[in-house]
């Protein structure tokens, strides 16, 4: 389409956000101490605001459970987390990425809390001994009836205990199976999941291993991820309902997908969401995989590209 000189000049004025030409991105498998294990993660540290478009399209781009955007604010870091479809209100292994990222490349000293203002809050992330312990909300289930839908989606499981999160704008289905072997041979029907009234549905059931206090799987189909590794914002639910199931406040939690990942859980509160500062800390560790370039691309207003 032409464009007159004078609709030109005015849009050469306008002020718009611009990728720079090698906007560096990093690879993170969160959740693990060791590559190609955990929950992969793309980090994105920007020097300023980016185009909402453009970060969908780079986390597309990425195909990759999380991609996060993050820059510098007063009193921390803005964070954003897009999955390769939509962006969504709380992601834990992002998070804990993109704080491996600050401080393994030098954003913060080792020693300085990673501060996070999000959709969520604020969130923050503390490093010790090579664990990143991450302070989240507390979102604790109330039980429901089991839809329908769900049950079919489920393939013949017959839950222990269904219940629904409706703390924030995502909600989640949190599911009991009776023992670890269900959890890990479930198959589920993701088209039918994907109509659920929600974000995900976390399956748990108790774990096998004595050292280990219960395991998980997470599948959000309708946020264009049929299975997640490892959930660090499921556990904001897994850690208040096994508090009440068994009456301790420290867990040593296992996501049992084919990646696999270990979590050290820690709910302050009684877990049922009835003080304001309920929280959930989840520790895990991180390992860089992959450093590049992002080489340009749309992030202006009006779709135009960099020269």
């Amino acid at each position: 389409m032409a464009v007159s000189t004078r609709e030109s000049s005015a849009r050469e004025m306008a002020p718009r956000e611009r990728v720079p030409r090698a906007q560096t991105i990093v690879q993170v498998d969160a959740f693990s101490d060791r590559p190609f294990a955990g929950n992969p993660a793309a980090v994105c540290v920007l020097a300023s605001a980016a185009d909402e478009g453009w970060m969908q399209a780079v986390a597309a781009e990425m195909n990759l459970s999380e991609t996060a955007f993050l820059y510098p604010t007063e009193g921390g870091y803005h964070l954003r987390w897009f999955t390769p479809t939509t962006e969504v209100d709380l992601c834990g292994h992002a998070t804990l990425a993109s704080a491996h990222v600050l401080w393994r490349e030098g954003y913060l000293p080792l020693d300085q809390t990673a501060r996070f203002h999000t959709r969520s809050g604020l969130l923050t992330a503390e490093l010790q001994d090579d664990w990143i312990t991450l302070n989240f909300p507390s979102q604790p289930v109330t039980a429901v009836t089991p839809e329908p839908v769900l049950l079919k989606a489920l393939r013949g499981q017959e839950p222990v205990f269904v219940g629904v999160n409706r703390g924030g704008a995502e909600g989640n289905f949190l599911v009991e199976l009776a023992s670890e072997a269900h959890v890990t041979s479930l198959q589920p029907d993701f088209a039918l999941m994907k109509t659920l009234p929600a974000m995900g549905v976390i399956v748990t059931s108790a774990a096998e291993d004595p050292a280990v206090d219960f395991v998980s799987r997470y599948f959000a189909p309708a946020a264009g991820i049929d299975e997640d590794p490892v959930t660090g914002s499921a556990h904001c639910s897994l850690a208040p309902y096994w508090q009440a199931k068994l009456g301790k406040a420290e867990f040593l939690a296992h996501q049992v997908s084919a990646r696999g990942g270990r979590l050290k859980v820690r709910c302050q509160g009684d877990g049922q969401g009835s003080g304001q500062g309920d929280r959930v800390f989840i520790s895990g560790q991180a390992v860089t995989v992959m450093r590049g370039e992002l080489m340009g691309g749309e992030r202006g207003r009006g779709g135009e590209r960099e020269a």
